[in-house]
C-alpha cells in the first residue's frame, strides 16, 4: 500500500534523445500547415511594426514639420521631398492613413491564419500523441501494468499530453513573437538611433543568460512535481476505486491522512517552484525598468540641449522609441514565462516519450506462424516461470494436452494454476522449456492470432462500462462493431429487425440481426433470463465494472463473452466460484455443451467443478504432483484424495493430519 508503489519515476530512462527533439519529430507531420503558420505568424509581427514608424513620420514631418524622409521614405512607401503647405501635409497624412490601415488589414488576416493553423496543428500533434501513447501502452506486458498503478498512467495520457498540447498552442507562437518582434524592433531601433539602440539591447543577452541559469534551477523541481501529481492521481485513483472496503471498514481518516500527506507534498514543491519563479519575474522586470528609464534620460537630454537636426534622435522617432520598448519588453519578460513552461513541458515530454520508448517484451516474431485453424493440442515442455528472479513460481512442468480435452487444474492458492495457464495466451513467457499449440512454440504465433484462439474467463471478470449486449458482444470483433456503431436500421423490415419481448432487450424492442450470436452466447452461459430480467434487457447500462451487476450475473457475462469469440482453447479461472450450486449447474451443463470440441483448462477450488473433467492435474508449489481422471485419483488415495474428502465431509482434514 505504498505510495511510492507503481510510479513512472525511472520511465524517462526510455527516453531515446531529447524529449523535445521527439516532440518536434512529431510536428514534422504537419510541416506544410505549420511552415505557412510560421510566416503568417512572422507577418503578423513585422505588421505590428508600422504604427509606430506611421506615428514617428506623422509627429516630424507633418506636426512639426522637421527631420528627416524617415524609414517609409526610404522603403518608397512616402515621398522623400520636403514637405510644405497645408494641402501637402494633408495629403502626406491621407498616405500614412492608408498605410496604418493596410498594415492593420493584413495583422488582422495573418494573425487569424497563424493561430488556427498553429493550434489546430498542435491540437492534431496532441491527439497523434495521445493515440500513439494509449496504443502502446496497452500492448505491453501484463507485468508492466503489475508494476504501475492505473493513476500514474491516466496521468501521463491526460495531463502530460495535454501539458505538451498548450505548449504547442502558447509557446511555440511566443517564441515566434520573441524572435520576430525582438529581431524587427532592433533593425528600427538602429535605424533610428544606433546608440539608443545599444542601451535598449543590452538587457536581451543578460534575459538569455538568466533564462538559461533558471531553467537550470528550476527542472530538478519540475521532475519532482511531475511524479508527486502522478502519485496523487495513483492514490486517488485507488482509493476511489476501492471505496467500498473504505467504508466497510470506516477507514475515512486514514484516506483522508494519506491524500492530505500527498497534497501537502505537492503543495510544497509547487510553493518552492513558485519562489524562484516570481523571484525570475520580478528581476526582470526591474532590469527592463532600469533600462526604459535609462532611455528617456539620454534621449530626452539629447532633444532638449542638442541643436535642431543634431539630437540622438528625431522627436517623433523619440516616441516611436518608446512604443516600441513597450513591445520589445513585453516579449522579453514573457522569455522567462516561455522558460518556465518549457520546463514543464519537457518534464512531462520524458514522461510521456519514456513511457512511448518503453520496448514491448512479448512481441510478434518477424515471420510469424499463424496457421488458418487452431486444433487445440496445448503442450507444456520443461516449463519454469518466475514473475521476478526471486522467486520462481513454475518448476520444470511438462504437460500434453489433445485437441478437446478438459484438463482440471487443482490444488492449493498459490500452487500456480492461473500462473501456468496464463502462458498459453503468452501473458507471460516462460523463462525455461516452452509452451506449444498444436506443435508450434507460442512465442512463434502471430501474437493476436494466438490469443484469438484462448479465451480466459477469469475468476473476478472485467466488465466495460455500457450496456449487456456491448459487453457480450466484446468476444467478437463483426458483432462489436455492429453492436457499437451506428447501423441505419429501418423499423418493420422484417429482414433486417426481429420485434418482440422472448430475446430481445425488453418489452416492445427491437433486435437487430446481430443480436442472434449475442443471445446464443448468453443463452450458453445461462445469463439469458436474468438479462431478460433487466430494466432495458440487452441494452441496460451496467455501470462501471458491471456495478449493478451481482458477481454471478458478471461471470455469466464474462463466460458469454468469451464463448461468443468462438475460441479453440478455453480457461476457465475459477469462473463459477461466485455462483450458488444452482447457477453453478446452469452454467456447467452449457458450457460442457459448447467445449465438447474445444481444449479447455478449467481451474478450481470447487473440485465438484472439475468432476467430470478428462484429466484432473493436481499442483503443489509450481509442481506437478498428481494427473489422472477423478475415479484414478481418488483410487490413488493421494493429494487430490485428501482434498476431495474435506470438501465432501468424508473424513476430517485435521484427522488426517494427526494421523500422519
Amino acid at each position: 500500500m505504498s505510495d511510492g508503489h507503481g510510479g513512472f519515476e525511472n520511465v524517462r530512462e526510455n527516453v531515446d534523445g531529447h524529449p523535445m527533439v521527439s516532440l518536434l519529430r512529431y510536428a514534422t507531420r504537419y510541416w506544410p500547415r505549420l511552415l505557412v503558420g510560421i510566416l503568417a505568424a512572422v507577418l503578423t509581427r513585422v505588421s505590428r511594426l508600422i504604427p509606430p514608424i506611421v506615428v514617428a513620420t506623422a509627429i516630424d514631418r507633418i506636426v512639426l514639420e522637421t527631420g528627416s524622409p524617415g524609414l517609409l521614405a526610404d522603403v518608397g512607401l512616402l515621398p522623400g521631398t520636403a514637405v510644405v503647405g497645408e494641402g501637402a501635409r494633408l495629403v502626406l497624412l491621407e498616405r500614412l492613413v492608408v498605410i496604418a490601415v493596410l498594415a492593420y488589414l493584413v495583422r488582422s488576416v495573418t494573425r487569424f491564419a497563424s493561430r488556427y493553423l498553429l493550434q489546430s496543428s498542435a491540437q492534431k500533434i496532441q491527439r497523434d500523441l495521445r493515440n500513439d501513447s494509449y496504443d502502446h501502452l496497452q500492448r505491453l506486458s501484463m507485468g508492466f501494468f503489475a508494476d504501475h498503478q492505473t493513476g500514474g498512467m491516466m496521468s501521463i495520457l491526460n495531463s502530460d499530453v495535454n501539458r505538451l498540447e498548450q505548449f504547442l498552442n502558447t509557446e511555440f507562437r511566443q517564441a515566434i513573437r520573441v524572435v520576430a518582434t525582438v529581431g524587427g524592433i532592433s533593425l528600427v531601433l538602429w535605424y533610428y538611433s544606433p546608440t539608443l539602440a545599444l542601451v535598449a539591447l543590452a538587457p536581451v543577452p543578460l534575459v538569455g543568460v538568466a533564462s538559461a541559469l533558471f531553467l537550470r534551477a528550476i527542472e530538478p523541481r519540475y521532475k519532482s512535481i511531475r511524479e508527486t501529481v502522478s502519485r496523487l492521481n495513483a492514490r486517488l485513483e485507488n482509493n476511489l476505486g476501492g471505496v467500498a472496503v473504505v467504508k466497510a471498514f470506516d477507514r475515512y481518516d486514514f484516506e483522508l491522512g494519506r491524500v492530505e500527506a500527498q497534497s501537502e507534498t505537492y503543495h510544497d514543491e509547487q510553493v518552492g517552484a513558485l519562489r524562484i519563479r516570481r523571484a525570475f519575474f520580478a528581476a526582470l522586470r526591474f532590469t527592463t525598468g532600469v533600462v526604459f528609464v535609462i532611455v528617456l534620460y539620454l534621449g530626452g537630454r539629447s532633444i532638449v540641449t542638442s541643436a535642431p537636426g543634431e539630437a540622438l534622435v528625431s522627436t517623433g522617432a523619440f516616441a516611436a522609441f518608446f512604443l516600441y520598448l513597450r513591445r520589445l519588453y513585453s516579449p522579453m519578460r514573457r522569455i522567462g514565462r516561455s522558460a518556465n513552461k518549457y520546463q514543464q513541458a519537457k518534464s512531462s515530454a520524458e514522461r510521456v516519450f519514456g513511457l512511448l520508448g518503453r520496448e514491448r517484451t512479448l512481441t510478434t516474431p518477424a515471420d510469424p506462424h499463424s496457421p488458418a485453424t487452431v486444433d487445440g493440442a496445448v503442450a507444456f515442455e520443461n516449463v519454469s516461470f518466475g514473475y521476478t528472479d526471486e522467486e520462481e513460481v513454475l518448476h520444470d512442468i511438462s504437460l500434453d494436452v489433445e485437441p478437446g480435452e478438459t484438463v482440471g487444474l487443482v490444488g492449493e492458492t498459490g500452487a500456480g494454476k492461473s500462473t501456468l495457464v496464463k502462458l498459453v495466451p503468452r501473458f507471460h513467457d516462460a523463462d525455461a522449456g516452452r509452451v506449444t499449440v498444436d506443435d508450434a512454440d507460442v512465442r512463434e504465433y502471430d501474437l493476436q492470432r494466438l490469443r484469438g484462439e484462448v479465451a480466459v474467463i477469469e475468476q473476478n471478470p472485467y466488465l466495460f462500462s455500457g450496456t449487456v449486449a456491448e459487453n457480450i458482444a466484446y468476444g467478437d470483433d463483426e458483432t462489436l462493431a455492429a453492436e457499437t456503431g451506428e447501423e441505419a436500421l429501418v423499423a418493420g423490415d422484417d429482414d433486417t429487425l426481429v420485434t418482440g419481448t422472448d430475446e430481445t432487450s425488453g418489452a416492445n424492442s427491437e433486435r437487430p440481426p446481430h443480436r442472434e450470436e449475442i443471445v446464443a452466447a448468453s443463452r450458453a452461459a445461462a445469463a439469458h433470463q436474468f438479462v431478460r430480467e433487466l430494466p432495458e434487457g440487452y441494452d441496460t447500462q451496467i455501470g462501471e465494472r458491471g456495478v449493478k451487476l451481482s458477481g454471478g450475473q458478471r461471470q455469466r457475462l464474462a463466460i458469454a463473452r468469451a464463448l461468443l469469440n468462438d475460441p479453440a482453447i478455453i480457461v476457465f479461472d475459477e469462473a463459477t466460484s461466485d455462483v450458488d450450486t444452482k447457477t453453478e449447474e446452469e452454467i456447467q451443463s452449457g458450457v460442457d455443451r459448447l467445449i465438447a470440441d474445444r481444449t479447455a483448462f478449467v481451474i478450481a477450488h470447487r473440485l465438484s467443478t472439475v468432476e467430470s473433467a478428462d484429466r484432473v492435474v493436481v499442483l503443489d508449489d509450481g509442481e506437478i504432483v498428481e494427473s489422472g481422471t477423478h475415479e484414478e485419483l481418488l483410487a490413488a488415495s493421494g493429494e487430490y484424495a485428501s482434498l476431495w474428502a474435506a470438501q465432501s465431509g468424508e473424513a476430517d482434514p485435521f484427522d488426517r493430519v494427526e494421523s500422519e
